[in-house]
């Protein structure tokens, strides 16, 4: 009886229960504990963005935060992500503090764990591009580059259209790669990704209305020169 019951119960705790991961292994970490080293990653990040941030007391407030989210999201694209992209294959049975962190967050998509085409791919952009453009933006704000806001737009509108196309190709699927736990679905998947839509858009906004403002700066300027 025990052999027909491990032949049909998942070995596995994600979704959905008929996916095949002979090679998973449970994390030995809490998922409180992965969110803390997540978030004391986080924090170091941070923390390491205002030592640096005091050499620029010309920053404004808004600068600042900027500079700060385009070295963690730059940090989470080049090094968590570009790590998935590393290791997709046998992430399901890595027992390393990125690879559990990996596992823990798959439990609102385990397309992570399956080595789907599509989040292979989106997320292979996401670490080569999106995480060198971040911390080029970065760069920029710190350096106050003139270069600033075509970096910041561009970088921004990636994001923004990486995480659209996540959001809805699973959603034309009916979510079937998610634990239906309130928990998984509205704080991991929902939330967490909800990040790289709200703070994108509103930096692309941003970057959008400053390089419109003077493109049409220079447009009356030459109008006067024609003028005269």
């Amino acid at each position: 009886m025990d052999t027909v019951l491990e032949t049909v119960l998942p070995a596995h705790p994600y979704y959905p229960t008929t996916l095949a991961l002979p090679h998973y292994v449970a994390n030995t970490l809490t998922f409180q504990q992965a969110l803390g080293v997540l978030g004391a990653a986080i924090l170091v990040i941070g923390t390491g963005a205002t030592v640096l941030l005091s050499r620029r007391p010309q920053l404004s407030a808004c600068e600042r935060i900027v500079f700060i989210w385009f070295l963690v999201s730059g940090s989470i694209h080049l090094f968590l992500e570009g790590y998935f992209v590393l290791n997709h294959r046998t992430l399901a049975g890595d027992q390393g503090i990125l690879g559990q962190l990996w596992k823990e967050y798959s439990h609102s998509d385990s397309r992570y764990l399956s080595s789907d085409t599509f989040v292979l791919l989106m997320e292979a952009v996401t670490a080569i591009i999106d995480g060198p453009l971040c911390y080029l933006a970065a760069f920029a704000i710190y350096q106050n580059s003139p270069f600033r806001h075509v970096v910041q737009l561009s970088v921004s509108i990636a994001q923004l259209y990486g995480d659209l196309l996540y959001y809805t190709t699973t959603l034309f699927e009916g979510f079937p790669h998610c634990n239906p736990h309130p928990f998984y679905f509205w704080f991991y998947f929902v939330f967490m990704n909800a990040v790289w839509i709200v703070i994108p858009f509103s930096l692309a906004w941003q970057s959008g209305k400053y390089l419109t403002s003077a493109v049409a700066r220079i447009q009356a300027l030459e109008s006067r020169k024609k003028a005269h």
